[in-house]
């Protein structure tokens, strides 16, 4: 073998490993609306990337009982409660948040006659008329443990994501139905639910 062909060979082999290594390991920061790595330290507002979808994720009181179910307020005024990402571990030393992360989403700074001993979100039941998988407060036991874990997920835009439902990492082996967060109109209320179109979002720093 040539110098020449060796040289070229080594080339394209250390541009295939470099390029697979970056697509195979989802280890960039999930950053705020001014740039800055999002800290699982701070909270966190939850707002459409387009204000005409809704404005800051809050929690909805959907059928006169509790629990409470995560969903948007209907303007963009400086309303809704802001949010706090926890890892599933604790042993964990990253602060700031990574995209495709399996992380626990917590309301935080609730105030609600509703009271429960979570805000924690979670998988819940099916809409009966749209058959979408509605998002809900607390922890609830009796349901598969793993349907409280998300993880936020890029777009094609920087600072836009998606937050997605698909707890591979702590339960490979229970095949979930993966699927991204959208909106779900319901008696001028709007829910926050998976199976159907995705809802880009930005995190928005709480004081900022």
């Amino acid at each position: 073998m040539s110098k020449k062909l060796f040289t070229s060979l080594t080339l394209a082999l250390w541009l295939f490993m470099a390029t697979f290594s970056s697509l195979a390991q989802p280890n960039n920061f999930v950053v705020d609306t001014n740039g800055k790595p999002v800290d699982n330290d701070d909270e966190y507002y939850i707002r459409p990337a387009i204000t005409d979808n809704g404005g800051r994720f809050t929690l909805i009181n959907r059928n006169g009982s509790c629990p409470l179910h995560v969903g948007l307020e209907n303007t963009d005024l400086p309303q809704g409660y802001p949010v706090k990402f926890n890892y599933l571990s604790n042993n964990v030393q990253d602060e700031d948040v990574r995209v495709n992360r399996e992380l626990i989403v917590e309301f935080v700074d609730v105030l609600t006659t509703c009271v429960q001993s979570s805000y924690e979100w979670r998988v819940g039941e099916n809409d009966t008329n749209s058959g979408r998988r509605v998002i809900i407060t607390g922890r609830d036991d009796s349901t598969g443990w793993y349907d409280g874990y998300f993880r936020i997920v890029e777009t094609q835009s920087v600072g836009i994501y998606n937050i997605q439902w698909c707890p591979i990492e702590v339960c490979p082996t229970c095949e979930p139905i993966c699927s991204n967060g959208g909106i779900l109109r319901e008696n001028g209320k709007i829910l926050f639910a998976l199976d159907g179109a995705a809802l880009p979002v930005v995190f928005q720093k709480k004081d900022d």
